[in-house]
């Protein structure tokens, strides 16, 4: 049975997740790609504000397509995470607790999401247009220059995604083949 989480997420609540999970999201999510995560730090390198307060917030790596007329968005399926790797520590380190995406995460991301008890989410590749369903509403709020890699705030409702990395290092990614493996010895 999935639990049901809501964004902005609560630490207390993100502690009691585990790797393999799965969780029903609802709440307000953002997007953001590789240019966008690129802004973001270089803000932060020169020291200027970012256009969006990360505490608590949850980044949903993905690049919309634009919506067919009455809908609040197009097909919404997840990048690859690893590309955000580079990024993802520094905006852990200012208060991100969330990451969606696909994909495994390199040492360092997971060593970030372990020391600020965040949370990386897999979402199924390849069902874009089934998670778009999930999306309420969606409009951009930084960036919009950069097209479908604007920073998008979303509203979901029950997006479905599992615990990949939880906030005590559990690592589905790891775990899941090792199970697998002894389970075929």
């Amino acid at each position: 049975m999935p639990k049901t989480i809501h964004a902005p997420l609560r630490r207390e609540e993100i502690g009691t997740l585990r790797a393999g999970d799965s969780v029903l999201l609802s709440g307000t999510i953002y997007t953001g790609r590789d240019a966008a995560h690129k802004r973001l730090c270089a803000l932060l390198e020169a020291g200027k504000p970012l256009p969006l307060d990360l505490r608590d917030q949850v980044i949903y790596y993905a690049g919309p397509c634009p919506a067919k007329p009455g809908d609040p968005i197009g097909s919404c399926g997840p990048t690859t995470s690893g590309r955000m790797d580079a990024y993802a520590p520094a905006l852990c380190d200012l208060g991100l607790i969330g990451m969606i995406g696909k994909g495994q995460r390199s040492a360092a991301v997971v060593e970030a999401i372990r020391r600020n008890g965040g949370v990386y989410f897999a979402a199924t590749g390849g069902a874009g247009a089934l998670i778009a369903a999930c999306v309420k509403s969606a409009k951009v709020i930084a960036f919009e220059d950069l097209g479908t890699e604007a920073v998008r705030e979303l509203v979901v409702e029950n997006l479905p995604l599992i615990v990949a990395i939880d906030a005590h290092g559990g690592n589905l990614y790891e775990e899941g083949p090792a199970a697998y493996r002894k389970s075929t010895l």
